[in-house]
């Protein structure tokens, strides 16, 4: 029986996923949490084996948890289930220790396969990620040397944010940050990419392939 634990701000996922995992032979959902922080408790807790995690949440994202959950168990199999396919996201989430990354478009024998690779501490990347990531390694200087790269969790769902077009105030509200805070991080992503303004984030970003062009 593989124990597997649910990360996901979103009650209607966690109870979609739940339903698709409780028709899965040897499968047990030992638990669900909302946040990175309560991820955090719900593995030491439970000791799953297998955790999916949404890798954008308010207050901890997916990438700081994977990292804290790890140091607490490193035989945790961390498999990322989010929307977003793009680097620098996949390769961020492997390189913090996530064994699997999977898109919430994909099917529930994808979500199973990854399970059953994962738990055996091998890696899973679905198709369409695989490709993201192999195109991003061929895509010469520019995507290698990204000036994105240096950024934290933190000020990448800021940029992220930024870049949809949501205010300071809606940013501040998501991420559980005061507006002065929201501010600071703002001014500090203008010094650290160059630019001076949203607009040139913005298209700095569609620069390197950090976002889409229809963002």
């Amino acid at each position: 029986m593989i124990t597997v634990a649910l990360v996901d701000d979103h009650q209607i996922v966690r109870t979609g996923i739940r339903r698709l995992l409780d028709d899965e032979t040897g499968i047990l959902v030992v638990g669900e949490a909302a946040s990175g922080e309560q991820a955090v408790e719900l593995v030491r807790e439970c000791r799953p084996q297998v955790i999916l995690m949404d890798v954008h949440m308010p207050g901890m994202g997916g990438l700081e948890a994977t990292r804290k959950l790890l140091r607490i168990d490193r035989s945790l199999g961390v498999i990322a289930l989010t929307v977003h396919m793009c680097e620098p996201y996949p390769s961020r989430l492997m390189e913090a220790g996530a064994l699997g990354y999977l898109t919430k478009g994909c099917d529930e024998g994808e979500i199973r396969r990854a399970i059953d690779t994962v738990q055996q501490g091998k890696r899973f990347v679905s198709a369409d990620i695989a490709r993201e990531m192999a195109l991003s390694g061929v895509a010469g200087d520019t995507a290698n040397n990204s000036p994105f790269d240096k950024l934290s969790q933190r000020e990448v769902q800021v940029v992220v944010m930024v870049t949809e077009g949501h205010s300071k105030q809606e940013i501040s509200d998501t991420l559980f940050l005061s507006p002065k805070t929201v501010s600071t991080y703002c001014t500090r992503l203008q010094d650290k990419l160059g630019v001076s303004n949203d607009v040139e984030l913005t298209r700095l970003a569609i620069r390197y392939g950090f976002v889409d062009e229809t963002t």
